[in-house]
């Protein structure tokens, strides 16, 4: 045959698109080309595909070769085209199963000895094939693994060129080479970690437990050692398992991210990046590929900023947008890329930048200036958006001295999952499921709004200016929490005061 046919998978974000990727063999001067938008990583395949071919001695035709990728309107960027564009060229001449070669769908970079070099963002690629239809693919022996995760799809885990070649009917020696190993693991922390190990900050894990069990946006205020650090990384273990659909998109953001990806995580994924982190950093980019940052790896979990105050104010405020929609779009000539960051923020900041403004027993060294300035870097709009504001104060000896009952993850996360069930159960009839994503006029006007008298501390606080109506909004949301944490069947004035005390320290 002289076309021959076979798919390729182009990511955008953690969304893929099927490519075609056709191959025609023509009388005219010997010439390999690649066409399809194209980037560089993408152009330099022929040497890459023309040298693998040769090693594995699977030598392309010596004619004009012409492999377009279709649809060409598409951006398409990165090596993981190189095994679908060898496959399609050697098909054009070599003799091939052609049913086999247009059913199957190839992914990985080649090596020039012809070996299949791992490529980040597998498992999104094959979610992809998968939605489409595709039930053959192949991949690098180094990311079978991780293709193996859809369900439903026939995986070739490849080591060389040559046996894909076989395996599509190909008569051809397969050489004993080792496989390209992938990248290992990175190291975590896996010591367990309970929330029985906070001391004295039982209203700190109350209000913990109440943004776990609404989704809600929390913000720690207080001075060093007051256990802000303690309480956020504790904050993924009392969350609920995640489910497939989330388990798949936390996997595949940090296959994208080029973390190796074997296993489905069911725990809530938990980013904490330091301080001098850039909006780049935060938000995601990239010169040739764009990759996820912060607020995309933290997507279905949470995303922890300790010294919030130490954070420059541009790279806070990149949160606004992906904290009202659930998104991050990032912006390149030509294309745009949707991340999803669906994910519970967690702020801890210091009152002042030596730690020690309002403490007591402690002398506070900073200028007035610079305290106002240190505590500016929170805006006005992205503290709006916080449903919770807690202010700490560090553990004096009476606490450590004192036995207290302390609460237990696991006691936590019961009373978490207990909550969401109710939720889940009074938002049945609505495509919400967390009271975190309810809109603003479906709590102040559908069915479970609350009645005039229970909603009065909102209306005062509202008339006063010391709550927006996007507080307003947040307030209920929180109020919502704290009666599913009590088993309640409709809003209180007491469950709207609490919520109102714990966004601004307003009482009823």
């Amino acid at each position: 045959m002289t076309v021959a046919r076979t798919w390729a998978v182009a990511l955008v974000g953690v969304d893929g698109a099927v490519v075609e990727v056709e191959a025609d063999l023509s009388k005219q001067t010997p010439e390999f080309r690649i066409i399809g938008l194209a980037d560089r990583a993408l152009a330099e395949a022929v040497q890459r595909v023309h040298n693998a071919c040769e090693n594995s001695l699977l030598p392309l035709p010596r004619r004009r070769l012409t492999v377009n990728l279709s649809p060409a309107s598409l951006p398409k960027q990165g090596s993981s085209f190189d095994v679908a564009i060898a496959i399609a060229a050697l098909a054009t001449e070599t003799s091939m199963d052609a049913a086999s070669v247009a059913a199957t769908a190839h992914i990985g970079e080649l090596g020039l000895d012809g070996r299949l070099r791992p490529v980040p963002g597998v498992l999104p690629a094959v979610l992809a094939a998968a939605r489409e239809g595709i039930q053959r693919v192949v991949v690098p022996h180094a990311n079978a693994a991780e293709a193996a995760l859809v369900e439903g799809i026939e995986v070739l885990g490849a080591v060389c060129l040559a046996e894909v070649a076989r395996w599509h009917g190909a008569d051809v020696e397969v050489p004993d080479l080792a496989p390209v190993p992938g990248r290992g693991a990175d190291r975590r922390d896996d010591d367990p970690v309970d929330l029985s190990d906070i001391v004295g900050q039982r209203e700190a894990v109350e209000a913990l437990i109440v943004a776990a069990s609404g989704g809600h946006h929390l913000m720690m205020s207080g001075p060093p050692g007051a256990g802000k650090t303690m309480l956020a990384r504790r904050l993924p273990g009392i969350l609920p398992p995640l489910d497939d659909r989330a388990a798949l998109t936390a996997a595949s953001i940090r296959s994208l991210g080029g973390e190796p990806v074997e296993v489905l995580s069911r725990t809530p994924p938990f980013e904490a990046p330091h301080h001098g982190a850039s909006v780049a950093a935060l938000v995601g980019g990239g010169s040739r590929g764009v990759r996820p940052g912060a607020i995309a790896r933290a997507s279905e979990g949470v995303l922890f900023l300790d010294e919030a105050g130490e954070f420059p104010g541009a790279v806070l405020d990149a949160l606004r947008q992906p904290l009202e929609s659930g998104s991050i779009e990032i912006h390149r000539v030509g294309h745009r890329t949707t991340f999803p960051a669906r994910f519970q923020l967690v702020l801890a900041t210091n009152p002042c930048p030596c730690g020690n403004y309002g403490v007591r027993g402690a002398v506070c060294s900073c200028p007035p200036m610079a305290i106002r300035r240190y505590l500016g870097r929170v805006s006005g709009p992205l503290l709006d958006r916080i449903d919770i504001e807690l202010a700490m104060t560090r553990v004096t000896v009476a606490h450590v001295d004192t036995p207290t009952r302390a609460v237990s993850t696991a006691q936590a996360r019961e009373r978490v999952a207990s909550a969401r069930e109710r939720a889940a159960y009074r938002l049945r009839d609505t495509p919400w499921r967390v009271n975190a994503h309810v809109p603003g006029e479906w709590l102040r006007r559908g069915p479970h709004a609350p009645d005039p008298a229970t909603r009065r501390p909102l209306d005062e606080a509202l008339h006063r200016g010391t709550l927006t109506l996007r507080g307003f909004d947040r307030v209920l949301r929180v109020a919502h929490s704290i009666a599913d944490l009590e088993g309640a069947s409709r809003l209180a004035l007491e469950h709207v005061g609490r919520a109102l005390y714990l966004k601004k320290g307003l009482t009823a």
